[in-house]
């Protein structure tokens, strides 16, 4: 991780600015290939976008996502679909939430999101990654080294958008393989608390937020998902020897989905994006840049 890049973002956090919302259309996915999210935006509905200093490009937050594919011989889903599995909520969410932190934040943002790869020789410049619906697999043998160099060296993951009781025991059995706890005792996932500061650092949050799938909330009226086992909501975290958050887990919740659908329900939006999805994403970006 390059920690001149991160205190460069770090010091662009002067002050919190109004949380004003404003409705943005919605959105579409974008293409297995693009390693940009802008370059996915759908040009009818576009997202907005804003200048940045061409001198000072580097020295702003990127919202980067990783680009994995799901282990099929781990547990045996061999749809040709789940390659894209890394892009759901892609690129609507990860540039309206660009967005919404640099309207609603002094963070200098880039409007462009990027899609990295762990083999990709750049990740290290982006102290910030996230991976939804990481239940399938989402690092491979080749990577594991790599994602714990990554997240030892001052990096930060968010997991997002898995739920149920099954999809929580094959994201641990991923998580053995990468930080096995025979050999990294340091690294076991804990419940964080509601006084933990991630729910504080930019909005003070009352409760956990759960953000349900559009669909479930618009169809059936649902504040959740997957029936009884998706009705707790929880938050977990891993930290480095220092003692420093280095992952935050976010299960039975869909925060990407309130990002991306923003614009397509006013109740949704007033329930869900504006109160939950989007105070809980920045707080998490704000919180990972100042620790």
């Amino acid at each position: 991780m390059k920690r001149g890049h991160k205190i460069a973002v770090l010091v662009s956090i002067l002050g919190i600015v109004l949380f004003a919302l404003g409705d943005t259309l919605s959105r579409r996915y974008g293409e297995y290939e693009i390693k940009t999210a802008r370059e996915a935006d759908d040009p009818q509905n576009p997202t907005p976008t804003w200048p940045i200093d061409s001198d000072f490009k580097k020295d702003v937050f990127t919202f980067a996502r990783l680009q994995y594919e799901a282990n099929h011989s781990r547990y045996g889903r061999g749809h040709t679909l789940e390659k894209l599995r890394w892009s759901i909520d892609f690129p609507g969410g990860d540039l309206d939430l660009s967005y919404r932190l640099q309207q609603m934040t002094s963070i200098k943002v880039d409007p462009d999101g990027r899609v990295v790869k762990l083999t990709d020789t750049n990740v290290f410049e982006y102290p910030f990654l996230y991976i939804i619906e990481p239940s399938r697999g989402f690092v491979s043998d080749e990577e594991i080294p790599i994602m714990r160099k990554y997240l030892f060296n001052g990096g930060f993951v968010m997991f997002d958008d898995f739920w149920d009781d099954e999809e929580w025991k094959r994201f641990s059995e991923e998580m053995e393989r990468l930080f096995p706890s025979d050999k990294f005792p340091n690294q076991k996932m804990f419940d964080l608390p509601l006084e933990h500061p991630i729910f504080h650092t930019v909005f003070d949050l009352k409760e956990k937020p759960q953000v349900p799938g559009i669909e479930h909330f618009v169809r059936w009226g649902r504040t959740h998902e997957r029936g009884y086992e998706g009705e707790e909501v929880h938050y977990r975290g891993i930290v480095d020897d220092k003692g420093r958050l280095i992952a935050l887990i976010c299960h039975n919740t869909d925060l990407g989905d309130g990002w991306e659908r923003e614009g397509e329900n006013t109740e949704y939006f007033s329930k869900f994006s504006e109160p939950k999805a989007f105070p809980m994403g920045i707080n998490a970006i704000v919180y990972a840049m100042t620790h």
